[in-house]
This record gives structure tokens, C-alpha cells and sequence, in this order.
């Protein structure tokens, strides 16, 4: 291999750095105009009217409520459920749901005419958080063995709960659109900062009762998503190009940063219950587990998020006998969404600590605790799945060990507390069970004179996409990775590759291209050489003008799903990894610190190995804050501290030194041997932490964020 496995320089970086990259805010069309959100004030409520001041001059403004839909439109974001409307009706079901869309060509004039426009209600009681939630969105169990008999065989059971906050994406670029409608009135065409251009696409057509060759979806340069760029493009797409429908022109819509704090999609909040039954031994051989979490108003992600929850709420340890019982509630709080690890770093956290707390009621370290019970190739899973090669618990584990111990730093007097914790975990790469198969992704390749360009609806948003999908055909087709580019995810142009989610962008998607690169190498025959690659290609391009290889998602023979049951085969393969944290604790300000964090991560194979630690280190960073710093602070349902004065995200002064290795254990269904990397780095980090605080203080917590206010409770109640 030449490229794979190599650092071979960004597909797209150069671009970025010289400023040549254009994000939406620098976009801009002819006749543009600007459009703003009015947003309901009360987190429930029936609305009474909607009042413009008659005083205010409203020459030039253009204002759409749900009216305007045009026939055949249908005011529903299309998601999973067909729950939450565009615009709001006659009822609001949280603060900072959309009611009203103005648009104007000053954004000063817009500012200001906002304020002008007052909505009136009758307010109706709210549920504002889980412990009084009471409705349920959606609900599942897995199960596995006899529980009642497990329990039976226990020498001890050792409940416990957990609790994790909300977290927000915090990516660099806030979500903005432009929407420019077509000349005939009859097509629209929207540019945006997302994750998912065909989502939008689905989104748009619905809304505007329009076929798929009317909407054109183009992702523009983004900066940065983890998941708050998957869902939540398709709701402001809508409402710019309603407005851009009456107005007759181009409108652009960038949230500034208070109002893509407030109101968009965080993480979930979420409560796990353990009861686990087990042997004196330290043996596993009872697991009662449940889940919940705070889906908000509307379902949106959630019952993917507690999915991909619940299947991992038992950690990569084995048991007998299994229950998982996973519900989401709904609250009248702005809906929860996708956010990196989409569910596993909650239940993972609840498995984590809680496996600290067996060890300690038993006197056993928790690392042989977890060297005992780790899944081993031959284990089954809770749901049924027989894990087959690329299974790395323990050597992940062994690993971070060596590599943590080779690092041990002298004791320091000065006051502090220290301490170190543990934690292991692992995480499937793409779609849950029968959802790879359902999306039927698909990609290609277009043969060019000069090169080869890639067809694909999977998109860079700073993870390193084209780079990694560039080295992957460069090296099957054996040419220079400078001969491979990437068209623009655009849905004019590529086919629809599935969501920009789920670690999948590199196992499953690199792999279809891979396959388009083998159908474009049987389409030239035998060639030595580059060179004679691209003598082949230009007599088949003589031939053939405009010669494309589209590829689709083809399951491997061996996998099995029962979406009914929740039994099978729940992914193609697992990422497994290890994260040992040292933490100081100041006892006068109560500051807990993350100093150092080993993180050792099996990912199948490395395509560009100075990429994939850089995922590792970032998803680790992300983790290190919603465990120490990121407290979304709701008041009657709404985000109190939406500005980054107050709420706090770890600076390069927080950041602790992070020790990366990266384990290669091939999956031989992905390229080259790849597996997932982008989320499993946020899941461990919490866990490890709170555990090294536990051992550091001698208190346990709970929940995170695990702030001064939280450890000084629970120090002085001791």
C-alpha cells in the first residue's frame, strides 16, 4: 500500500488554511435577503394570536407562518416519527419552538422589527425534566437468559444509578442556510453548513410538496457538526426556503450563537439503573438494566439514540442473564438530538462506574474485575450476537496499562488529591441491526481524462472524509492519491452515501468505494502501471464519455437483525478501547482536574493514522468537558447560560496530556480492515474520571458534570 496507512496531506486543507474555503456566512446571491425566527417564550401553551405593532412600518418585510406551506406541502419535519411541525399551529410544546419566519434585506431593520411582534397565550402546565416525565416516546427491551435465575445464582446484588447532563455540539460554524428559489417558482435550492444533505432534501420535499428533481441540496464548507449538523439543517432549510417561496428571492439564515445554543439539539440527558447480580468472585451473571432518557418535546433521533443506548448499556462485559429495558420521555424542553456516540457514552458511563462500585463492595481491583468479565471472541451478546474476530476488551485494556504505567509521574506535596480510574468500552460501526441495509447507500467513481473523481453524499465536516475516501481508492485502483478528487456533495451530482453518522462514513461507505474502484479496474483490465492506468482510462473515456461506477451497500452474508426483537447481529463490528485518567482534586476550591488521559483504541486499521489520534484526542476532549466543565443550566425549560461566558468548555489550559495508540485488529468486511473511530473516544472518558475522583476523594458521584458545587456536597456530607 502507498497511501493507506499513510499522512498523506488533506484532500481540503490547503484550502482551509489560505482562506479559500467559502462557509455559508461568506456566500452571497443577487437580490439576497435575510430572515430571523420569532420563537415561542413559554414551554407550553396554546397560542391566542400573533400581534405586529400597527405603529411599525413593515414596507419591505416578507413574514410566513404555517399558511404559507403551499398545497401538497405538509408542515412536518420529516424524521422518524411525524411529530413536530415547522411552524407551530395553535400550540407550543417548548420554549424557542418557531411560531413565526421574517425575513428583510437589513438584518438591522429585521433586529429590529423582531421586537415589534408580540404572540399571545394561554400558558398550560409543563414537564420540565425526567423526574416528573411521565409520557412515553419510545421504548424497547433486550433480553437475554432467565434473569430470575441469575439473580438466584448471585452470592450479591449491587444496584446503583446514574445520571449524565445535556451537552452542546459547540462546533466552530453555527447552523446557516441559504435558500434560492428557481425562476419557474416550481424548484428550490438550498446551500447550508450540514451533515446529511440528502436528510434535508427528504425534508424539503415534504414540507414543499416538490419531487426530488425540484430540491437541490448542496453542503457547503462546514465547520464542524458531531451530530448537532445531522437532524437539525433539514428544520432550517424549511423555514429559509419557505420564506425565500413568498419572497421570491434568495434568503440567508446563520444563527448567531445565543440562538444556536438555545435551540437546537443537545445530547440527552439521561438516568441508568443498575441491579447486577454477581458471584463473590467477582463473576458477572446477572445484568438488570434501565435507561432512560429526556427526549424533549419531539422524538427527532431519539429512538436511534436509545437504540444504540441500550445496546451497549452492559459495557463490553458478559452475562448470563440480561434485561434492558430503555424508555424516552418526553418533556417540554427543546428537543434532544444526535451528539458523537449517539447514546453509548450515557449507558457506557451508568456500566462504568457502576462496575467500580461491584469491585469495591467486594474488595477486587476494578481492573481484575473487568479482566474477568471482558468479552473475549466466542461471547454472545445481550442481543444474541456471536462475536467473531476483532474483539480487543482485553488487549485494549493491557495496552492502556503498559502505556499509563510507562508514564507514571512522581508524587507531588502539595495539597491535592489524586487519584486514577479506569474504564473500558466499546462501540458499533454503522447502523444499527437492519439499518445499513435499509438505508442502501451508494457511491462511485468518475473516470475523468486526468484522474478519477469520487461520487459520494458523505461529507467532510473536519473528520477528514475526502482524505480518508481519497487513499482508500487511490490505493485499490494503484494510483497517486494526488490523481483521486471529490466531487461536492451536492444531490444534483452524487448519489445518496446515507448520513454523515454512526462511525460508518469509513466501514461501510469507504468500502462501497472500494467496490466502485474494483468494477472501474475489471472495466480496464490488466494495467502495471499509473501511467498505463491512465492510458487505459483515456481509451475507454474515447469510448465512453462521462463514465461512471456507482456501487451500493451490500450486507455481508453472515450478519442477522430482528428489529421486532431486538436479537441478532447488531453491527457489522466493534471499536473497543480503554481510558485510564489521573485527576487532581484541589480540597479548598473543589476543582476537579483531568491531568492525564490514556486512551488506547482498536479500530480496525488505520487509513491515516495522524487523523484517526486526532479523532481520538478531540472525542476524548469533548468527553473530558461534559464530565468536568459542561452544565446546560435549564430555567422553565429553557437554556439559561446560552452564551460561552457561562457555559464553560475546556480550554488548551484544561486540556490534559492525552496519550494516544492506536490497535489494529482488521475487520475483514471494511477497507483494508477499517472499523469505526469517531465516536468511540467520547465514550469512556467520563467514567474514568468520576472513578479517579472516587479514588481521590473518597466520595462517589453520580452524575456528571461533576462540578466544584457537586464535589463539595458530596465532601462535606461525608
Amino acid at each position: 500500500m502507498k497511501c493507506v496507512g499513510k499522512n498523506v496531506l488533506r484532500a481540503e486543507g490547503e484550502d482551509k488554511v489560505t482562506g479559500r474555503a467559502k462557509y455559508i456566512d461568506d456566500l452571497s446571491f443577487p437580490g439576497m435577503i435575510y430572515g430571523h425566527t420569532v420563537r415561542s417564550s413559554v414551554a407550553r401553551g396554546r397560542i391566542l394570536s400573533v400581534a405586529r405593532d400597527p405603529a411599525f412600518d413593515w414596507g419591505g418585510f416578507t413574514l410566513v407562518d404555517h399558511r404559507a406551506i403551499p398545497p401538497g406541502g405538509r408542515n412536518i419535519v420529516a424524521m422518524i416519527v411525524e411529530d413536530q411541525p415547522f411552524l407551530a399551529v395553535d400550540e407550543v410544546r417548548h420554549r424557542e419552538e418557531p411560531i413565526l419566519l421574517i425575513a428583510h434585506a437589513d438584518p438591522e431593520r429585521l433586529a429590529e422589527a423582531v421586537a415589534h411582534i408580540e404572540v399571545h397565550y394561554a400558558p398550560e402546565p409543563a414537564v420540565l425534566d425526567l423526574e416528573h416525565a411521565t409520557t412515553v416516546l419510545k421504548e424497547l427491551t433486550i433480553s437475554k437468559g432467565d434473569l430470575e435465575q441469575g439473580f438466584a445464582q448471585a452470592d450479591r446484588v449491587v444496584e446503583g444509578s446514574y445520571f449524565t447532563g445535556a451537552q452542546e455540539q459547540l462546533y466552530i460554524e453555527p447552523n446557516g442556510v441559504i435558500a434560492v428559489p428557481g425562476v419557474d417558482g416550481k424548484s428550490i435550492t438550498v446551500y447550508g453548513s450540514m451533515q446529511c444533505p440528502y436528510y434535508v432534501q427528504r425534508a424539503l420535499r415534504l414540507l414543499l410538496g416538490l419531487d426530488e428533481t425540484q430540491v437541490r441540496v448542496v453542503q457547503t464548507t462546514t465547520g464542524g457538526g458531531f451530530g448537532g449538523k445531522e437532524e437539525y439543517p433539514s428544520i432550517l432549510a424549511g423555514h429559509a426556503a419557505l420564506l425565500a417561496c413568498a419572497a421570491g428571492r434568495p434568503v440567508k439564515m446563520v444563527y448567531d450563537r445565543l440562538e444556536d445554543l438555545v435551540a437546537t439539539t443537545k445530547r440527552h440527558p439521561a438516568r441508568i439503573r443498575h441491579r447486577t447480580g454477581v458471584q463473590r468472585d467477582g463473576t458477572l451473571v446477572a445484568m438488570e438494566i434501565e435507561v432512560d432518557l429526556d427526549g424533549g418535546a419531539y422524538v427527532t433521533l431519539s429512538p436511534v439514540v436509545l437504540s444504540r443506548a441500550s445496546i451497549h448499556a452492559t459495557g463490553p462485559y458478559r452475562a448470563p442473564h440480561v434485561r434492558v429495558r430503555g424508555r424516552v420521555l418526553q418533556t417540554n424542553t427543546p428537543p434532544t438530538g444526535a451528539f458523537r456516540g449517539f447514546g453509548a457514552p450515557q449507558s457506557q458511563f451508568g456500566i462504568e462506574l457502576h462496575m467500580d462500585r461491584i469491585a469495591e463492595e467486594l474488595g477486587i481491583d476494578p481492573v481484575a474485575l473487568r479482566q474477568k468479565n471482558l468479552y473475549a471472541s466466542g461471547d454472545v451478546t445481550a442481543t444474541g450476537q456471536r462475536l467473531d474476530g476483532s474483539v480487543s476488551a482485553h488487549e485494549v485494556l493491557e495496552r492502556a496499562l503498559q502505556r499509563h504505567v510507562k508514564k507514571k509521574r512522581p508524587k507531588k506535596k502539595d495539597g491535592l488529591l489524586r487519584g486514577t480510574g479506569v474504564a473500558t468500552f466499546f462501540h458499533g460501526s454503522g447502523f444499527t441491526g437492519g439499518g445499513e441495509v435499509k438505508l442502501a447507500s451508494r457511491a462511485g467513481i468518475e473516470l475523468t481524462p486526468r484522474n478519477v473523481r469520487l461520487l459520494v453524499g458523505s461529507t467532510e465536516i473536519g473528520q477528514g472524509t475526502r482524505t480518508m475516501h481519497a487513499q482508500i481508492v487511490a490505493d485499490t485502483l494503484a494510483i497517486p492519491y494526488e490523481w483521486v478528487e471529490t466531487a461536492d456533495p451536492d444531490t444534483a451530482r452524487v448519489p445518496d452515501s446515507g448520513p454523515t453518522v454512526a462511525s460508518r462514513t469509513c466501514m461501510v461507505v469507504g468500502r462501497i468505494l472500494q467496490r466502485a474502484a474494483l468494477d472501474l479496474q475489471q472495466a480496464l483490465g490488466p494495467y502495471r502501471t499509473p501511467d498505463e492506468f491512465r492510458r487505459r482510462s483515456r481509451k475507454l473515456l474515447a469510448k465512453r464519455p462521462a463514465l461512471q461506477f456507482i456501487a451500493q451497500y451490500d450486507r455481508p452474508g453472515d450478519i442477522r437483525w430482528d428489529d421486532a426483537t431486538y436479537q441478532g447481529d447488531a453491527y457489522g463490528a466493534y471499536a473497543w478501547g480503554c481510558n485510564i485518567a489521573d485527576v487532581e482534586v484541589d480540597p479548598i476550591t473543589y476543582q476537579a482536574r483531568c491531568t492525564r488521559l490514556t486512551a488506547v483504541i482498536d479500530i480496525g486499521k488505520a487509513i491515516h493514522p495522524l487523523l484517526a489520534c486526532g479523532q481520538i484526542e478531540g472525542g476524548s476532549l469533548q468527553a473530558v468537558g461534559w464530565a468536568l466543565y459542561e452544565e446546560v443550566v435549564m430555567r422553565d425549560g429553557r437554556m439559561a447560560n446560552g452564551q460561552l461566558t457561562n457555559y464553560i468548555i475546556p480550554t488548551t489550559l484544561d486540556t490534559p496530556e492525552i496519550l494516544v495508540e492506536l490497535v489494529e485488529n482488521p475487520y475483514p468486511h471494511g477497507p483494508f480492515g477499517a472499523k469505526g473511530v469517531g465516536e468511540c473516544p467520547v465514550d469512556g472518558p467520563a467514567a474514568a474520571i468520576l472513578n479517579a475522583i472516587r479514588q481521590a476523594t473518597g466520595v462517589r458521584l453520580n452524575a456528571i458534570p461533576a462540578t466544584p458545587e457537586k464535589i463539595m456536597q458530596a465532601m462535606d456530607a461525608r
